[in-house]
């Protein structure tokens, strides 16, 4: 099954879990205060992080770098922020792993070391001469 239809069936099913869970625990009052509460700061530390990230590219670029590390970065805290939105623990969870700087970190290595290719050892290339053939010359090829 596709990961996204799979992710789409689930979410929704594990966050519907952790609110009746965690309700029946707290209250359900305290539980929406909870939601609302992790949503408002979640956004606000989002856009902190958002400038820092914007502050640290125009940097770069003013070292004419190329700010791939911040582009990623502010794309991953724009995701995050959508996570926070979105009511639920989980996702919640989730947003404010990828927002904190030091975490997100951590995922990027994590997810890094999946897509960097292992060197091959065996040259590929293949060894030739060549001659320029001039257009006064006749020869053909």
């Amino acid at each position: 099954m596709n990961s996204i239809l799979l992710s789409i069936i689930l979410i929704p099913i594990i966050e519907i879990y952790l609110l009746i869970k965690i309700g029946s625990q707290i209250g359900a009052m305290t539980t929406i205060l909870l939601i609302f509460t992790t949503a408002i700061v979640g956004i606000y530390y989002a856009k902190y992080e958002g400038l820092n990230t914007l502050k640290s590219a125009i940097v770069q670029l003013s070292r004419n770098e190329t700010p791939t590390y911040q582009v990623l970065s502010g794309t991953v805290i724009a995701f995050a922020a959508l996570l926070l939105i979105i009511p639920g623990f989980a996702t919640d969870i989730l947003g404010f792993l990828l927002i904190f700087p030091i975490s997100r970190k951590i995922i990027f290595n994590l997810f890094a070391k999946r897509f960097v290719k292992k060197e091959n050892k065996k040259n590929n290339f293949i060894d030739g001469e060549f001659e320029d053939i001039e257009d006064d010359n006749d020869r053909k090829i």
